[in-house]
């Protein structure tokens, strides 16, 4: 049975692993689709480059657990004292909030999708043309990608495409894998719990070695009040799970349950969000109240 699986697999993909959330769900799709697997992690000065040894160690027990993948973190070295951007070292604090507040605009790091686009089509297409077959780009794109991010737009993944294919020969044999375009946030993590049972994989070993938080605080544990974290919590607070990464504030330590509550309050004070989450809530019949 496994075998009559793994010939229906296709041959290539590279991810762009960033370490959170979204693209590690996507390697262990990735994992369940393709026969070789490589994942790229790029070390831009992130503030929050705790999430590149997240990375890193959901590789080892993905390895550990008999399921390989190549692994290359990438370092844009000096690029950081170049960019504009909160996420970068040097940048302005990290706002706090959800992201529909106007000042997570400071969050968008110029043109980081498209440097992250060029190295992966160049690591993609050197796959296909080594092996003689075709690699594809798994992207973690979904539909809550967020308006602050011109480069989360289908728009602007068309415009690149062309140009990939404009400017490399056998540039054909290169396609992309995009499993989450009509998905958002929970969606994801209910793939990723479905994932791990089907790989024989825990959970909360896969999810504790990621990292979303964009404010980490220098133990690595996570902040819970930025936005990237308030979405996270809110996918786990509507798959009524509990997040297994510990989380932080200015007293210390404390419980996900703090991180759920305060993360509740965030979201009552959107009358949009709370649209959607009632929507979602009667679509898999739990209560986030």
């Amino acid at each position: 049975m496994q075998l009559e699986l793994d010939l229906l697999k296709k041959e290539n993909v590279v991810i762009s692993a960033s370490g959170g959330m979204d693209s590690s769900t996507l390697l262990l799709r990735a994992l369940t689709e393709y026969k070789s697997v490589t994942a790229v992690s790029f070390d831009y000065g992130q503030k929050h480059r705790v999430e590149l040894e997240r990375a890193q160690e959901l590789v080892d027990y993905l390895n550990e657990n008999g399921h390989k993948v190549t692994y290359k973190q990438i370092k844009l070295d000096g690029l950081v004292e170049l960019l504009d951007s909160a996420l970068v070292d040097g940048g302005d604090d990290v706002p706090e909030g959800h992201y529909e507040e106007d000042n997570m605009k400071a969050t968008v790091v110029p043109n980081r999708n498209k440097i992250f686009a060029s190295i992966t089509q160049a690591i993609a297409l050197s796959i296909a043309n080594r092996t003689n077959s075709t690699c594809d780009i798994a992207l973690g794109i979904h539909a809550g990608d967020h308006d602050i991010y011109p480069d989360c737009r289908q728009e602007f993944r068309d415009a690149d495409d062309a140009a990939f294919r404009e400017g490399n020969w056998d540039a054909e044999r290169v396609g992309y894998f995009t499993p989450y375009l009509k998905g958002n946030k929970f969606t994801i993590l209910q793939d990723g719990e479905e994932l791990c049972h089907k790989l024989n994989i825990n959970f909360d070993e896969v999810y504790k070695r990621t990292n979303t938080s964009y404010k980490p605080y220098p133990s690595g544990n996570s902040d819970y009040k930025s936005a990237s974290s308030v979405e996270r919590i809110e996918a786990f607070i509507l798959l009524g799970r509990q997040d297994p990464v510990q989380y932080e504030d200015e007293t210390g330590e404390v419980s996900y349950y703090v991180a759920r509550d305060y993360v509740k309050q965030i979201l009552s004070g959107h009358a949009k969000l709370q649209f959607n989450e009632a929507r979602t809530s009667n679509q898999i019949g739990i209560s986030i109240k």
